[in-house]
């Protein structure tokens, strides 16, 4: 009976809608190319323009997590591991007071059954005017599908430098 009980309540809580939302954003989630470009557009934005926080937290499923990884002043990697929320928290301000628009250039997309891993090439940019970005990077990106919508359960992103330049099998050809 403890095992009935255990797995009815376990089938409950993997069935339980990830986010209460006003809106319904179920369009933004059908496909793969769709979830995609809504995780970009929603960070993207001028200056001073604020953010759909509610739609970037519908993407994410619970425990999903935000994994930027780079060089510490040591020589060493590190990764900080954060929630949509924490992600809010700690850039959400920056992205509004700066202004920065995130587009993707190149993506290498790799699927079984159904989870998907996603390599996409970034540049950012502070305006959507600008003709030169000011950083690069890959954002290494963990989707489910459900079998109704698609979901992010994590997204781990290293930025471009000097030293690691993006390999030219991540980029676009020209």
């Amino acid at each position: 009976m403890k095992k009935i009980i255990l797995l009815v309540a376990l089938l409950c809580i993997i069935q339980l809608p990830a986010q209460n939302t006003s809106e319904d954003y179920s369009d933004k989630v059908e496909t793969l190319d769709s979830t995609l470009a809504t995780l970009y557009d929603v960070i993207s934005g001028e200056k001073g323009e604020a953010r759909n926080w509610e739609l970037f937290r519908y993407l994410f499923k619970p425990d999903a997590k935000l994994i930027p990884t780079g060089k510490a002043a040591d020589g060493s990697y590190g990764v900080r591991y954060m929630s949509p929320d924490d992600y809010i928290k700690s850039s959400g301000t920056w992205l509004i007071e700066n202004g920065f628009f995130e587009k993707e250039i190149h993506r290498n997309t790799h699927t079984f059954g159904n989870i998907t891993q996603v390599f996409s090439t970034y540049e950012a940019f502070h305006t959507e005017k600008d003709a030169q970005p000011f950083m690069r990077g890959i954002n290494s990106i963990q989707l489910l599908y459900d079998g109704n919508r698609w979901w992010v359960i994590n997204i781990y992103w290293k930025q471009e430098t000097k030293e690691d330049p993006i390999p030219s099998v991540y980029l676009p050809k020209h």
